[in-house]
């Protein structure tokens, strides 16, 4: 468990404004971008032949990926946030756009960000359509980009890789299949042939019934002097308004549990044991949408004493958003603010 491009490098530079909405998983995303969602695929209708009694049952649907086992719980959580960061998103075209970060911190380096994303014409759903093509550069010439491709129905691509001050430190490319009742992605990581190093990481995930998945993870890394392999069992149950997911293996254990009470309140309890860290947690957050008054509010405690909140204001019919976070830590009497203006 833990970043694929994290465990073979040095840990690189922290984002300069948001982070992905994606929770933690073995694929590093850059900064601000996120895997463009997949439509479920859709179960082909079956006919009962003459002479069959009763219906016949419909396929079991697709579970997802193994990443996505615990984002929907992750989603809830409100995330930290400091100084003040100025965004500034432009369209270009139907198929282009690009946007400037702004970043002033008292904590760490203030920074600028210039970010391109390019959408192609395949189009393979109501809001898909590739190859998507995303990255980002700060002003000391720190590079992140990925492209991702669908390559058939069924068969998704991505490749990313990563740069710090003009020196290449991280690449990575995985493939992911989807069937009917199943995803299998397998991960590539750092490859070095001549050292022989580098990371392999294979997923699947299995619907068993319509509310029930099971599957795993295997990670196999090798450096000079170094090769291990960790494997950990997944198992995800969907409700009508909530998801129950538990993961076990070497590294530890993690458990979540999501619930949608309304279309207006949100909640969701972690529960994360790591063995190498000798350390367990319990987090609880939850997440209040206002439409009405174009508001978003999340808010969170866990049991490191450590309570945060955010707040994002529409200022419809303009096209600007305002978002405040604060975070304290009662054990190490710490408080954090910040402050954010997203134009476009």
């Amino acid at each position: 468990m833990g970043s694929v491009l994290a465990a073979s490098s040095p840990n690189p530079p922290p984002p300069a404004g948001g982070s992905s909405p994606g929770g933690p998983g073995l694929v590093s995303v850059p900064p601000g971008f996120t895997m463009p969602p997949v439509s479920p695929i859709s179960p082909s209708a079956s006919s009962s032949t003459p002479g069959q009694q009763g219906e016949t049952e419909s396929p079991l649907p697709n579970p997802g990926t193994f990443e996505e086992c615990h984002r929907k719980c992750k989603e809830v959580f409100p995330m930290q946030m400091e100084g003040v960061r100025l965004v500034v998103n432009k369209g270009l075209s139907n198929h282009f756009q690009v946007n400037h970060t702004v970043t002033l911190s008292t904590l760490g380096d203030s920074s600028y960000r210039f970010g391109a994303t390019y959408v192609g014409s395949k189009q393979t759903g109501p809001a898909e359509s590739f190859p998507v093509m995303v990255g980002d550069m700060d002003n000391s010439g720190s590079l992140n980009a990925q492209v991702i491709h669908q390559l058939t129905n069924r068969v998704r691509s991505k490749v990313a890789f990563q740069t710090q001050q003009q020196k290449f430190v991280n690449w990575q490319c995985d493939a992911e299949f989807r069937g009917e009742d199943f995803t299998a992605t397998v991960t590539l990581g750092n490859p070095d042939v001549l050292v022989g190093s580098g990371i392999v990481v294979a997923h699947y995930l299995q619907s068993i019934t319509p509310s029930l998945a099971l599957g795993g993870e295997l990670v196999y890394h090798r450096r000079p002097g170094e090769e291990g392999t960790v494997m950990s069992l997944a198992g995800k149950y969907t409700g009508n308004n909530y998801i129950a997911t538990l993961t076990l293996g070497g590294a530890g254990a993690h458990a979540s549990y999501y619930h949608k009470a309304n279309d207006q309140l949100q909640v969701g309890v972690e529960f994360e044991a790591s063995t190498r860290m000798q350390d367990t947690s319990v987090s609880f957050g939850y997440q209040l949408d206002v439409p009405k008054a174009n508001l978003l509010f999340k808010g969170s405690v866990d049991s490191n004493w450590v309570v945060g909140a955010t707040l994002e204001k529409k200022l419809i019919p303009l096209p600007l958003s305002l978002a405040l976070g604060a975070f304290l830590n009662h054990r190490k009497n710490k408080f954090q603010c910040g402050f954010g203006v997203t134009i476009g």
